[in-house]
Formats: structure tokens, sequence, C-alpha cells
């Protein structure tokens, strides 16, 4: 039996197939170039579904539900 060369993952609601060997920063590219960008820049942080924050080069897991918000700049 073959798999599926492809998983599921969700980036803000936004289902989207990557390839297996896929990080999270590949998921959110492929459902939200501006906000790769984004967390390219660290303007924006990827948070896994618990909300805790994940690093944008992590491997991806099938059913991955993925939260980009913007990071909280604290003001001095």
């Amino acid at each position: 039996m073959t798999g599926d060369a492809t998983l599921r993952a969700y980036v803000n609601g936004t289902p989207v197939d990557v390839p297996k060997s896929a990080t999270v920063l590949d998921a959110v590219e492929r459902a939200f170039p501006l906000l790769a960008a984004e967390v390219r820049s660290g303007d924006s942080v990827v948070a896994d579904s618990r909300g805790l924050p994940i690093e944008p080069d992590t491997p991806l897991h099938g059913g991955a539900i993925l939260r980009v918000a913007p990071v909280r700049r604290r003001e001095s």
C-alpha cells in the first residue's frame, strides 16, 4: 500500500495540502504567502492548536492546526 505524497494541514482555518516533507512555514506559505513573509521577518508568529508558539522550521504532521498572529511588541 502506498501512502499519499501529501498531507493536509490547516492554517488560520484554511485547508492546505503540502508534501510530506513540508515544514510549518511551507504550509503557511502555501495558504498565505504574505503571512509567511511576516513570519520570516519576525512580525508574526505561528502557534499550534493549543496556542503555543511553534518554530517555522518544525516538520509538519497531517491534520496540524496552525494559527498565524502578529507579534505583540512591548512599548518602552
